[in-house]
């Protein structure tokens, strides 16, 4: 299942936004366009609907309501979030799921449901505020989607939201998890357990994962082969790998002597078969080296034809977006001004549509549109 739409109003950077969304979508725009908040829209849903989260909570994490609200809200100040669930971008809508927050006013000043409701295809079967919330209004604190017992219609939402991901491994964390005391963030989004995730996962299963990896790696890290799982003397969990050179016996090596690139592009392709719902990704292309990362487009979508898994990434890497199999649909523009952010899918600008239907690559037909001395005009500047 994919989400394949996706409508806001006056979340973060977006007074507005309604688009279609694909199998891969590609966030493309200028720094502090609101990409990685268009991103933290999928992970609030998911903040909501997961054991231990909840409205309050998702909220909360974000620092309170006025910091999730638009700026450039006019009329109505709520903050309104609406996802369609569809089992492709083919497919025709299975599920819909649209809350409205607004802040109490007086009080505790806790966030509170202006609206909650669920259709299942074009029925609607949740319409909240009910007979009951208007009895008891404290019931406007907390989301049906979050509540087992009122979940019940439509838990399939529910789960699939709760598998929602976001990686972006931070080597680091990696390689040296005790240097970084503290408790460690729900998801774990930056990796800093990752080789304990590897070994929560069955033999057969690890071994299958590890083996695809190691083929996907083939063209962009030829020196590494035998990418294995071992546990050493005091039971700790570990990568290891032979790295070939010009000795005839190559050496072992660990993760503690990978390269951060290669690091994050192995925690990138377990992530892409690790579940079949939506995979977040934050500038993927991040450490890694032009060749390879004119690759991972194809890399990623070879994965994905097998796990059937969404993604979205958010990138300003003109190699990444160079791959021909990139098409406009997949793309969402992000354009700046100065009433909040807009977004648009790539085909829907006529004079991208021609360069795209000129043979330009994506890179050579947005990124002129994004670089700094555009996107800095588009304010006076």
């Amino acid at each position: 299942m994919i989400i394949s739409r996706l409508i806001l109003k006056n979340w973060r950077n977006f007074q507005s936004v309604d688009v279609p969304l694909q199998e891969r979508i590609i966030l493309v725009g200028p720094n502090a366009s609101g990409k990685s908040n268009l991103l933290d829209v999928f992970r609030f849903l998911r903040d909501i609907a997961k054991d231990g989260g909840g409205l309050q909570k998702a909220v909360a994490d974000r620092g309170r309501l006025p910091k999730i609200r638009c700026l450039s809200a006019r009329r109505s100040s709520n903050v309104e979030v609406e996802i369609h669930l569809a089992e492709s971008s083919e497919e025709p809508v299975k599920w819909k799921y649209a809350i409205g927050i607004t802040q109490e006013k007086g009080g505790k000043r806790r966030p509170i449901l202006v609206y909650e409701k669920v259709w299942s295809g074009n029925e609607l079967i949740i319409d909240r505020p009910d007979e009951h919330d208007k009895e008891d209004a404290q019931r406007l604190t907390q989301t049906h989607l979050e509540q087992i017992n009122s979940n019940l219609l439509f838990r399939e939402i529910a789960a699939f939201l709760t598998t929602i991901q976001y990686m972006h491994l931070v080597p680091q964390l990696l390689r040296y998890p005790d240097a970084f005391p503290g408790q460690d963030m729900p998801g774990d989004p930056f990796g800093k357990r990752f080789l304990e995730d590897l070994a929560r996962t069955s033999d057969k299963t690890r071994s299958t994962r590890l083996n695809k990896i190691e083929s996907a790696l083939h063209d962009v890290v030829p020196q590494l082969k035998e990418l294995s799982f071992i546990k050493d003397e005091t039971g700790a969990p570990h990568l290891e790998a032979v790295y070939t050179h010009w000795r005839p016996k190559a050496g072992k090596q660990r993760e503690d002597q990978f390269s951060d690139g290669t690091l994050r592009l192995i925690a990138l392709l377990w992530s892409l078969q690790e579940g079949k719902s939506l995979l977040l990704l934050e500038e993927p292309e991040l450490s890694l080296n032009a060749g390879i990362v004119s690759k991972l487009a194809p890399m990623i979508s070879r994965l994905q034809r097998q796990t059937k898994r969404q993604v979205m990434l958010s990138t300003h890497s003109p190699d990444l977006l160079s791959d021909k199999g990139i098409g406009g649909e997949d793309v969402l523009l992000l354009i700046p001004g100065p009433e909040g952010t807009e977004v648009q899918v790539a085909t829907s600008q006529k004079e991208i549509n021609d360069l795209l239907e000129g043979g330009l690559s994506i890179a050579d037909a947005l990124l002129p549109i994004t670089n700094p001395q555009r996107a800095l005009s588009s304010w006076g500047i």
